[in-house]
């Protein structure tokens, strides 16, 4: 698994991609975020843009489903996430689409994690590091190395919440 140092132009290449979904989206009502470790400054991460495409409760998403295949995504289900639909795109992989709703705990979690990360660059560090070991770890098999992040993005979680 492939980590490289936090790169300035990651937020252009969201802002670009999030313009393009947008259009694409045209009349779709939509909230775009720029989500996971890509979109918090100075942490390294895999070269690839994560982008949380919120959407309305209970819609249809088939319409959504057709735009993005448009904009050459391909749909792989929940990929083991209820609640998600993931949509990925490049060859090599260069951008996740993760189609939720936008009053979905998977869509407050994701903004709540990038943000406490954003405001605690002692956390950032600490996880920057973590990830790093754990790639080294878990270099084939990247369901692991997510899932051994758990415990720090969870811990992480209840500190911005206040709870821990």
């Amino acid at each position: 698994m492939l980590l490289v140092p936090y790169d300035p132009l990651w937020p252009l290449e969201y802002a670009a991609e999030a313009d393009r979904i947008a259009h694409a989206c045209d009349d779709l009502p939509i909230r775009l975020e720029h989500i996971g470790s890509t979109a918090v400054p100075g942490l390294g991460a895999r070269p690839v843009i994560d982008i949380a495409v919120g959407i309305p409760p209970n819609v249809k998403r088939h319409e959504y489903f057709a735009a993005l295949r448009q904009l050459g995504y391909e749909h792989r289900g929940t990929d083991g996430v209820p609640g998600r639909d993931y949509f990925v795109r490049g060859s090599p992989r260069s951008h996740h689409i993760h189609l939720v709703s936008w009053s979905s705990d998977l869509w407050n979690e994701w903004l709540l994690f990038r943000d406490y990360l954003r405001a605690n660059p002692d956390a950032s560090r600490e996880y920057d590091g973590l990830k790093r070991e754990l790639s080294a770890t878990f270099a084939d098999e990247p369901r692991k190395y997510t899932e051994a992040k758990g415990g720090f993005v969870r811990a992480a979680l209840r500190h911005a919440r206040g709870d821990g």
